[in-house]
C-alpha cells in the first residue's frame, strides 16, 4: 500500500495498468498530454456524431483480457455483427471470400485467369517466401495477389509489397488461403482442415455502444472513484534518474506549468523514442540515435456527415481501386447505431495512411473534406449534394514501422533501459510493437503485477505460437512480433534436411480442391467458349457434334445460349468433382507407396544396427 506509481500514458495500456493496479492495492497517477484519454482507441464526439479512429473491434483469444472488457463496461457492451467488402474495378467484393459473388464481379474469363495462375502457383510455387508478394502469390496466385492484396496494402504501409516480409503476411492472412477460403464459401466452415479457427473470417466482435473511447473514459472513471488520479492536459516533459532509479517525473500542464510526480516505480506507454529523449540526464549518444531511428506510420480520418438513413451494411471497405488514395471507409453506424444522433443520417470515415512530412498532411481540413468527396464520388459511393458536413482527425505515430534498422536500434534502447530497474515500457508505443488493443492491455496487466512481486516479462506478449500459423515460417526474434518490414537478406548456412522432410519434398500431396478448381474452371470455361463460337458463328445445324454431350449434362443444349450457361455451371461441378477425385486418389496412392519406404528404411536400418552389433 506504501508503494506509488507513476503511469505515463492515458490510453489501453496506461489504464488497464492503473485498474489492475488498484486492484492489487497499489496507488497510482496516471500523466496524459492530451485531453481525451484513450489514445488511438479514442472515440472523437463531432456535433454528436462519434467515430473511431481506424476501426477498433473487441476481439481476444486471452481470457483475462475478456473478462476485464466486460467487467469495466458491462451491458453497454455489444456484440456486432462483423460485414467487410472489398472495393475494385468498381465492383464491391465480399470479404471473406462468396464463390459466387467473385465469380460474378471478376467475369468468366477474369474467373479463369485467376484459376490458371492458381493452379500454375500450386504446381510451380515460388521456393523462396521472402516477401509479402511470393507468400500471398504462392497462396492465392499472382493474379488474385494483384487484385486483392498488393494495392492496399502498399498504401497503409508506403513499402512496396517486395520489401515486406513474407513472416508479416503468415500473420496477419493467418492460416487463410484460397483453398480455404473456397472451402469457407461453399461448406460455411470457420475452420481449415487442421481444425484451426481462420481469424481472419470471424463474423462478429465485441464493441462499446459509444465507440472504443466509451470503454476508456469509463476506466479512467472507476480508477478515479477509487482514489487514484488521471490527470489529463499533462505532457511528459523530463524524467529524472539516479543510481539506476528514476526518483520523479516532470510535467508540463497546457499553461506551462511544471509539476512534479514522484514514485517507487513507473510505467510508461509514451512513444519510446520521446521516453528515452525525456531522461534527465540524458542516455549516450548511441541510445539516443537509436532513438531516433524509430519511426511512425501516421494518418488521418475524413469524416463526413451523409444525409441518408441507411448507407451500406458494412462496418468498413477496403479500397483497393489505386485511382484513389484513400485506404478504407468506416461506417460508424454499422458499428453501432448509437455513433450517429440522428438515425435519419450516416457518417463515414475515409482513412488516409500518410507520413507527416507528406504535402497532404498540411492540407487544410476543408481541402481535405474535398478530396474526400471528390474520390467518394469518383468510386461512386455518395453524391455531393448528400454531404452534410465535415471534419479531420490527424493521429501521428498510429503505426510503428518496422523497417530494416528497427529491430537493432530498439535493442540498443531496450539494453539501456534494462539500466533503470524501476520503469517498465507497455503498450504499442511505449514498446515500439504492432500491438492489438489486447496485447497492450495484457502487457499492462503483467507490469502491475511486477511491482507487486511476480516475474513477467511485459515484451514477451504476443509472441506466442498460435499467431504464427505456417510451420515454415521463420520465428522472430524474442519479443519482436510479425509487422511489415523492409527484407534484409543475410547468408545464413544452409540447413540439413530431416528425412521426413527429404521424402515430403520427393513425394508432394496434390490439393483436392485446388486441382479440383483447377480443373472445374478449364472444364467449364471451356465448353462454354467452345458452345460460344459455334452460336457466334451460327449455321444450319449449330453444334452437332457437341450436341452429344446433351446425354451427360442435364439441360445442355449446343443450339441455345442458355445451354451454354447451364454447360458452363454443370462441365465446372464435373471437372471440379473429377479433379478432387484424381488428387484424393493419388494422395491415397502417395500415402501408401510413402510408408512402404519409411517401413523399407527402418528394415534396413534394423538390419544395419543388428549387423554392428
Amino acid at each position: 500500500m506504501s508503494k506509488q506509481v507513476v503511469i505515463i500514458g492515458a490510453g489501453p495500456a496506461g489504464l488497464t495498468g492503473a485498474y489492475e493496479l488498484n486492484k492489487l492495492g497499489l496507488r497510482s497517477t496516471v500523466l496524459e498530454a492530451d485531453d481525451v484519454v484513450g489514445g488511438i482507441s479514442r472515440t472523437v464526439n463531432y456535433r454528436g456524431y462519434r467515430f473511431d479512429i481506424g476501426g477498433h473491434r473487441f476481439f481476444s483469444k486471452v481470457p483475462l483480457i475478456n473478462e476485464l472488457w466486460r467487467e469495466i463496461l458491462g451491458e453497454d457492451f455489444l456484440d456486432r455483427p462483423r460485414m467487410s467488402r472489398i472495393f475494385y474495378n468498381g465492383k464491391f467484393f465480399d470479404y471473406p471470400l462468396k464463390a459466387a459473388n467473385a465469380l460474378k464481379n471478376l467475369g468468366p474469363i477474369e474467373s479463369m485467369l485467376v484459376g490458371l495462375s492458381y493452379a500454375r502457383a500450386k504446381v510451380f510455387p515460388s521456393r523462396d517466401e521472402e516477401n509479402f508478394e511470393q507468400w500471398v502469390s504462392n497462396r492465392f496466385g499472382h493474379r488474385l495477389y494483384s487484385i486483392f492484396f498488393k494495392t492496399y496494402t502498399e498504401k497503409v504501409w508506403g513499402i512496396p509489397c517486395t520489401e515486406i516480409s513474407a513472416d508479416w503476411a503468415a500473420q496477419r492472412i493467418k492460416n487463410l488461403s484460397l483453398t480455404e477460403a473456397v472451402r469457407n464459401a461453399l461448406f460455411g466452415s470457420g475452420k481449415s482442415r487442421d481444425g484451426q479457427v481462420i481469424t481472419t473470417l470471424i463474423d462478429s466482435f465485441h464493441y462499446p455502444r459509444f465507440g472504443p473511447g466509451q470503454m476508456w473514459e469509463r476506466c479512467e472513471k472507476l480508477v478515479n472513484e477509487s482514489g487514484n488520479q488521471c490527470v489529463r492536459g499533462v505532457q511528459a516533459d523530463r524524467i529524472r534518474h539516479r543510481n539506476g532509479r528514476v526518483e520523479y517525473v516532470v510535467g508540463r500542464s497546457t499553461n506551462g506549468e511544471q509539476i512534479e510526480f514522484a514514485g517507487d516505480h513507473f510505467i510508461s506507454s509514451m512513444p519510446i523514442r520521446e521516453l528515452i529523449h525525456a531522461f534527465d540526464p540524458p542516455p549516450p549518444d548511441e541510445v539516443l540515435r537509436a532513438a531516433d531511428g524509430l519511426r511512425y506510420r501516421d494518418y488521418l480520418t475524413v469524416v463526413l456527415i451523409v444525409n441518408r438513413e441507411q448507407m451500406f451494411p458494412d462496418n468498413w471497405i477496403y479500397i483497393h481501386s489505386p485511382e484513389v488514395m484513400m485506404g478504407r471507409i468506416q461506417n460508424y453506424k454499422s458499428w453501432s447505431p448509437d455513433m450517429v444522433p440522428d438515425p435519419r443520417k450516416s457518417s463515414l470515415g475515409l482513412e488516409y495512411f500518410l507520413w507527416d512530412k507528406d504535402d497532404q498532411w498540411t492540407w487544410s481540413d476543408d481541402r481535405l473534406i474535398e478530396l474526400g468527396i471528390q474520390e467518394c464520388e469518383r468510386i461512386k459511393i455518395i453524391g455531393r449534394s448528400e454531404v452534410e458536413d465535415g471534419t479531420v482527425v490527424r493521429m501521428r505515430k498510429a503505426y510503428p514501422i518496422y523497417d530494416q534498422h528497427y529491430q537493432e536500434n530498439l535493442a540498443v534502447v531496450r539494453r539501456w533501459l534494462d539500466t533503470i530497474v524501476n520503469i517498465q515500457c507497455v503498450g504499442r508505443n511505449g514498446q515500439h510493437r504492432y500491438n492489438n488493443q489486447d496485447h497492450s492491455m495484457l502487457t499492462a496487466v503483467f507490469a502491475a503485477r511486477n511491482i507487486v512481486g511476480e516475474r513477467h516479462d511485459v515484451w514477451s506478449v504476443n509472441v506466442e505460437k498460435e499467431y504464427h500459423e505456417e510451420a515454415k515460417v521463420a520465428t522472430p526474434a524474442a519479443g519482436e512480433r510479425l509487422v511489415p518490414a523492409r527484407i534484409i537478406r543475410p547468408e545464413p548456412a544452409a540447413p540439413v534436411p530431416s528425412p521426413d522432410e527429404l521424402i515430403e519434398a520427393a513425394f508432394a500431396r496434390l490439393d483436392p480442391i485446388a486441382l479440383g478448381t483447377a480443373v472445374g474452371t478449364l472444364t467449364g470455361l471451356g465448353l462454354f467458349m467452345a458452345t460460344a463460337i459455334l452460336l457466334l458463328q451460327h449455321g444450319p445445324r449449330v453444334g452437332e457434334n457437341l450436341s452429344l454431350l446433351s446425354h451427360y449434362l442435364l439441360g445442355y443444349k449446343a443450339s441455345s445460349w442458355s445451354g451454354a450457361f447451364i454447360g458452363l455451371v454443370e462441365a465446372g461441378i464435373g471437372g471440379f468433382i473429377l479433379g478432387y477425385v484424381i488428387a484424393w486418389l493419388h494422395n491415397i496412392g502417395l500415402g501408401r507407396y510413402v510408408s512402404m519406404i519409411r517401413r523399407r528404411a527402418v528394415r534396413e536400418e534394423e538390419k544395419e544396427i543388428l549387423e554392428k552389433v
